[in-house]
Order: C-alpha cells, then structure tokens, then sequence
C-alpha cells in the first residue's frame, strides 16, 4: 500500500511538471514519502513542501521548481548491498552527471550517495532525475 501511495504522489508531480504548473498537491500522504520529499528538496528537485494535517489522511503541497524530468518509486522489493549502489545507479539513471537513487537504510530514508558514504545498503523506494 506505501509503495502505491508513493508512485501515484510522484506521477502527480511529473505530471504537474509536464503542465508547467507552479505546485501539486499530494494525497494521502506517507512519512516515507515526506522522507523522499525532503531529499528531493535537499538536492535542488523542488522549491518547498507543506504537510497539512498530517495526523489523518492529510495533503501535501509542493512548490514545484521545473526540475523533475521523471520519478518513480518502484513497486517491488529491490534489495542492494552497499557494493552493488553504483552499478545499479548506472542502470536505472539516465547519465552520471544528474539523479537520484532513494534507499531505504537501516540509517533511515537515504540517496545514493549518503548511503555509499555511509556504507549501508537497503531497499530501493525510487528514483528521480
């Protein structure tokens, strides 16, 4: 059900960027995809993000900053040591220069490359470039 969640809230953002829009609104909302949100804000992917009311089925609001050309979450169990990050990170992305590979660690929800300095592997949640 989380993994459905996330995929769903991150085809909306695609899509709000393909309409050129400003923000998108999420809904239902997921602490994993607050999680993802927020390394997408840290690496420069979107502006900012408000959580509405997020004790019930709450939403999501997310400035969107023309950056995102494709995310998905993958909706099956992809499992990756902390050897194999690079290699799978060459398949998945489109070049070496931009995106994102998200991991779900026993650190907590990383990207590709806090978890390859962190040396931890995990699940793979998605990815976004």
């Amino acid at each position: 059900m989380g993994r459905r969640i996330l995929n769903d809230a991150l085809r909306t953002m695609v899509n709000a960027e393909r309409r050129e829009k400003a923000t998108a609104t999420l809904q239902p909302i997921s602490n994993v995809m607050i999680s993802f949100l927020k390394i997408m804000k840290n690496r420069g992917y979107i502006k900012d993000f408000q959580v509405f009311d997020p004790h019930r089925v709450g939403k999501i609001t997310v400035e969107l900053q023309g950056r995102i050309k494709d995310c998905k979450a993958l909706t099956y169990r992809q499992d990756l040591t902390a050897e194999n990050i690079e290699e799978y990170r060459l398949r998945m992305l489109p070049t070496r220069q931009w995106g994102y590979i998200v991991i779900s660690t026993p650190n907590g929800v990383l990207d590709h490359e806090e978890a390859m300095k962190q040396n931890v592997g995990g699940q793979v949640l998605g990815y976004f470039h």
